[in-house]
């Protein structure tokens, strides 16, 4: 697969790059890209979630009223779940949601979603440049130069970019990462993934 490189004015270089089949045209896996989001975002919840059972709740343990001939339910303490600021039954308690997936399965997902980025069209190349300056207003002018201004855009460097990360920072639909840390969560979730040429090589070696 070929595509054209761009320059940051959203112009045609005149260089083309090929992309390889095994990463960006394979059979896709859903069942993979599936594991691999549950995973990214099950692993970035806190898990500090904690409600107090009625052993935790503060309150008084004398029995409320007598055991029989009072015509309603027995009640043992003011902190039974069953009246209004008692405990709760079974709630949540902290815990660690991480788990555990295969490598090669993760690799399998990351080419997954970006063969179905290569299918819609949705993957450009572009020529390495950098910015003088953090300056968030440089950031938006080379997005308005490829005309997606309006689309959740995913830059992929070949290394950290200072300038390029802090101009993009309070953008809400502009992501930027070292190639490195791309995970299929935000393959899928940007509508175009912008590729430095210099990372096109990155990448494939990254999977090999």
């Amino acid at each position: 697969m070929e595509l054209e490189v761009k320059n940051r004015e959203g112009e045609s270089t005149g260089k083309k790059v090929t992309l390889a089949d095994d990463i960006y045209a394979i059979e896709p896996n859903d069942h993979v890209i599936y594991l691999d989001v549950k995973q990214h975002l099950a692993n970035r919840r806190q898990g500090t979630h904690k409600a107090k059972e009625r052993a935790e709740i503060k309150g008084s343990t004398k029995k409320l009223k007598k055991q029989k001939g009072t015509g309603t339910a027995r009640a043992g303490s003011i902190k039974s779940p069953v009246f209004r600021g008692g405990g709760r039954i079974f709630g949540p308690r902290p815990r660690d949601y991480h788990f555990k997936l295969n490598r090669k399965v993760k690799a399998l997902a990351r080419k997954s979603a970006l063969t179905y980025k290569a299918k819609e069209n949705n993957i450009t190349v572009l020529e390495d440049f950098n910015l003088e300056a953090p300056k968030t207003q440089d950031y938006q002018k080379f997005l308005k130069n490829l005309e997606v201004t309006n689309s959740k855009t995913l830059l992929i460097l070949p290394d950290y970019n200072q300038n390029l990360h802090l101009s993009s920072r309070n953008l809400p639909k502009a992501k930027v990462l070292p190639f490195n840390e791309v995970n299929t969560f935000e393959l899928l979730n940007a509508d175009k993934v912008l590729i430095f040429e210099s990372s096109v090589e990155k990448i494939e070696k990254s999977f090999n």
